[in-house]
Formats: structure tokens, sequence, C-alpha cells
């Protein structure tokens, strides 16, 4: 019996979540066992072109060169899973579609801006194909990839946790950081995923892992602004990793720059 046939591919992004795939050590050994690699660049496989049945796309899609690979990745791939912040909502990237100045940022860092071939805007890769799964994280957590990849090997469909940051914290026992330190948390507006890491060592949540469902992103900013944070600062707070997610956008456009503006008027 043959076994699934994977590919892992490279977009736009800083390799962070393929890494999450050499870190699983001897759970990957475990699971090359189970199912054939064929393409991984970063692990020495190089068959960009083959048919699979699962593909996994880390980055975000920067160049028109990615927006047609991208499209022959979904028709080579019978499951097309992207992994990571930058191919769920365009990633660190993707701050660059928030002014609309890509012509001035493009010629003012490179000596000869016409040879730069990027997109004016930074695109998630489901807004460009169809998407099975996502796998938010920045990067993507090892045990979240041994779960999809498990999941789609027995045919089922692989669970998608959309629970808050606060209900891991209860879960770990760890205490609020914002309710006894006054710290800017985002867990209550991110899904978990993460094992609820920055909390459990006193940090607030900064939102790698993206939007939880049904995010009161709104509650949470004027939360902020109770808390003394400047208009900015809230925006920067929904405007960083994940950027492009619709609800974080949404509240972050509100602050972006008001501080500014009102300083003009």
């Amino acid at each position: 019996m043959s076994r699934p046939k994977v590919a892992v591919h490279k977009f736009s992004s800083c390799d962070g979540c393929q890494l999450a795939f050499l870190n699983l050590g001897e759970s990957l050994l475990q699971l090359s066992e189970q199912l054939e690699i064929l393409h991984f660049l970063e692990a020495g496989m190089s068959e960009a072109d083959a048919q699979v049945d699962i593909a996994f796309v880390e980055g975000s899609l920067s160049t028109p060169d990615e927006l047609e690979r991208i499209k022959q990745v979904r028709a080579n791939s019978r499951f097309l899973v992207s992994i990571g912040a930058c191919a769920t909502s365009g990633g660190l990237q993707a701050l660059r579609n928030l002014d609309g100045q890509h012509d001035a940022w493009r010629d003012a860092i490179y000596a000869r801006p016409e040879f730069i071939q990027t997109l004016k805007d930074v695109k998630p890769i489901a807004s460009v194909v169809d998407v099975d799964l996502e796998l938010w994280g920045c990067p993507v957590s090892s045990p979240q990839i041994v779960a999809a990849v498990r999941s789609l090997l027995f045919g089922v469909a692989p669970v998608d946790d959309r629970d808050r940051v606060c209900l891991e914290c209860k879960r770990q026992q760890a205490v609020c950081v914002m309710v006894t330190e006054g710290k800017p948390c985002m867990g209550p507006v991110t899904r978990t995923g993460c094992g609820a890491l920055c909390p459990r060592f006193g940090r607030d949540c900064y939102g790698c892992y993206g939007p939880a469902e049904t995010a009161q992103s709104d509650t949470l900013a004027r939360r902020f602004a109770g808390l003394g944070l400047m208009p900015d600062a809230i925006a920067r707070r929904f405007l960083l990793i994940n950027s492009q997610a619709p609800s974080f956008l949404q509240t972050g456009r509100v602050f972006w720059h008001s501080g500014q503006e009102a300083e003009d008027d």
C-alpha cells in the first residue's frame, strides 16, 4: 500500500513554520514512516510540481510569481493546509497594506526599484485559492501539525481549536495579567494553540494565533483605552502579526493614526 504523499511549500515568510516541522524530531521520523514527503526544500526534498495528497503552505503571497505558483500548488494537491500567520492573514509583511505606499517604500529602499516585482498588497493564501484547513500561529506549534496530519491520515476532519487564550489560562491555572497587573492582554480575543505561553510567564498575549471565534475586538479596544493606552498603541495591538484578519483589521483601523488626526485638528 502506497503512503500518502506530502509537500511543504514556502512563499514569503521567515521559515519559522517550516522549522516547526523540523523541530518535531522523533515524531517527524515516525510520520515519515506513514507518509512520503516529496517536496520540502528546507529538509532537502525537491519535487515542487509533484501531485500530492496534502500540501502545507507557509508564507503570504507578495509577488506576481507567487500568485501563479499557489494556483499550481492548489491544482497539484488534494488537501491544501495553510500554516502560520503569514499564510493565514498576511503576516508582518502585510503591514505595508495599511498605508498604501508600496511604491514609495520600494523606491526608498532599493537602488534599482525597476527590478523589484512585488504586489502592492500582500495577500493571505485563502484570498486566492481554496484552503481546506488553516493552522494559525507565529509560528505554528509542532503538536498542531502532528494533530492535523494524523487526522487527515485517518480520514477525519482536523479539529479547528478556536477557544480563547483566556480559557487556556484557566485550564493552566495561570493568573490573569490584565486583571491583576493591568497589562493590555490580547487573550480575550485570540485563539489558543500556544498553551497560553506568554500569560503563564507573566507577559500579556500579543495575538500571534489570530482572532478567536466571535472575537469582541471593539470591546477589548475600549478596555485598552481604559487602561491608558493611546490610540496608536491600541492600533498596534491589533495590527501587528495578523493585521489582515478581518476582526483585527476592522478594530485596528479605527485607532490607526486617529491620535495624529486629533492633533492635526
